[in-house]
């Protein structure tokens, strides 16, 4: 049976993106077939860390949302851009099909002036599985709480929530845990992201767990080659025995369960 798994932050900058992408092709290697679904319209970017040139986006996810398009033929087939150096990255018998948002300007005023039917959403995150023949939709949401992230929560089967080691992010996380709760998810983890080295991680873990009462499925490393890779590619292919890299593989397994 097909996952939609829900990957949501309540604040900006805390590496949803990347996150969503690293997972969604660890577990395309693993021989699934993964659609991963850029819902932050006001400002997308995820199509960058999968290689998809802005110049190859003739569909996005906003032209299904305005009739102009059935939803998977704003779908990219990203398999074939996964490359580390010159050597293309097999995801086995999988796949991986990337829905990006539209970065053009034009565009995004018109979603911030007139917005959009949300309903349509759900429909289109269905229709997505059946006709391309999905076991797991990541949707990668936009930060904070407003109808379309809602949406994405409610119908989700996991919502996998990231935050950092800070105030503001853990005072955020308490009302999306909240809202989750009330909307009845069926499965809710966190990944506490970009936690320095010289932290516990494990009383990180401890803490969080008893703050919110849901499961940490992950405890990821500020990695100075994340920055340095400046989104040119997806982390855990170009650093397959990072830490980082392992709790991924961690969390993408614990989704697989």
């Amino acid at each position: 049976m097909s996952k939609i798994v829900s990957i949501h932050s309540f604040r900006g900058g805390t590496g949803k993106s990347n996150l969503a992408a690293n997972l969604a092709v660890t577990i395309a290697q693993r021989g699934s077939r993964v659609g991963i679904i850029d819902t932050d319209i006001q400002s997308p970017g995820i199509h960058v860390l999968f290689g998809l040139d802005e110049q190859r986006m003739d569909k996005a996810l906003n032209d299904y949302l305005w009739s102009r398009c059935a939803i998977e033929e704003a779908a990219y087939d990203v398999s074939p851009l996964l490359q580390v150096g010159a050597g293309e990255v097999a995801v086995m018998s999988g796949g991986i099909y990337l829905i990006p948002s539209s970065i053009k300007a034009g565009e995004i005023t018109r979603i911030l002036r007139e917005g959009y039917d949300v309903a349509l959403l759900n429909d289109g995150f269905r229709a997505l599985i059946e006709r391309l023949d999905l076991d797991y939709l990541f949707i990668d949401t936009h930060p904070g709480l407003n109808e379309e992230t809602l949406l994405s929560i409610a119908i989700s089967d996991i919502l996998l929530v990231i935050l950092r080691p800070d105030q503001q992010d853990y005072q955020g996380t308490a009302v999306t845990v909240d809202v989750a709760r009330k909307l009845g998810v069926p499965g809710m983890m966190l990944v506490i992201n970009k936690v320095l080295a010289d932290f516990d991680f494990a009383a990180v873990r401890q803490e969080a767990e008893k703050s919110y009462a849901v499961p940490v499925a992950g405890v990821l490393p500020l990695a100075e080659e994340m920055i340095r890779l400046g989104s040119r590619g997806l982390f855990c292919l170009h650093f397959p025995d990072h830490p980082l890299t392992l709790t991924v593989r961690e969390i993408a397994a614990q989704l697989a369960a």
